[in-house]
């Protein structure tokens, strides 16, 4: 049995969604970071105190990209790509998304919602949005060749980095100006897959 470690309102929504889209039965151990990641048990599973971990019959994967990459692979329904450039490509997408997205996104959301209202600081807001104008470009002008970031269907590149800017979506980023990312992003999210694991955040 495959478990995924991690609440869903973390990074292992990312995961998750995963393993709906391909369709795998799993157990969830929605674990915190208030003292849950520190704890000898969970330490042994990944050292470095972090969500999400999986683990998949005894191999053990952090981090969330590469968790979804692994899972794309292994269990491939679609998802995986058909060649070693295209693989390339989904990778690309990947690192680029948690270089280029995560940062901005999360501190626009923490701002904006998360955090108690006495520490958030609308300014941060502001500027992370502001951060996020270049690489929204870069994604809207990929997205207008045919609609995804890989070949003419979706794959785990997609779900990848909608996972991703889902963040700058619950923060109410404007994503008026690109049009492509506007469309591509509101029907990921309506995927069953991704609507499935939403009411498990929280």
């Amino acid at each position: 049995m495959i478990k995924l470690y991690g609440t869903v309102m973390s990074r292992a929504g990312r995961p998750a969604w995963a393993l709906e889209e391909l369709g795998l039965k799993y157990e969830h151990l929605p674990i915190t970071f208030q003292g849950d990641t520190r704890k000898p048990e969970y330490l042994k599973i990944n050292p470095n105190g972090h969500i999400p971990s999986l683990d998949d019959n005894g191999l053990i994967v952090w981090e969330s990209m590469a968790i979804n990459l692994y899972l794309a692979r292994k269990h491939d329904k679609g998802l995986w790509l058909p060649s070693p450039e295209s693989e390339a490509q989904a990778m690309q997408w990947s690192v680029w998304v948690m270089a280029e997205v995560e940062k901005p996104a999360l501190a626009a959301l923490m701002n904006r919602f998360f955090l108690p209202e006495d520490r958030r600081d609308p300014k941060v807001a502001a500027e992370a949005e502001q951060q996020l104008q270049a690489p929204l470009k870069v994604l809207d002008q990929a997205l207008a060749k045919t609609g995804y970031l890989v070949g003419s269907g979706f794959t785990v590149a997609d779900l990848n980095v909608a996972s991703v800017l889902s963040w700058a979506k619950a923060a109410r980023v404007d994503l008026s100006a690109y049009p492509h990312v506007d469309a591509w992003l509101t029907a990921a999210l309506k995927r069953p897959a991704a609507v499935k694991a939403a009411p498990r955040r929280g």
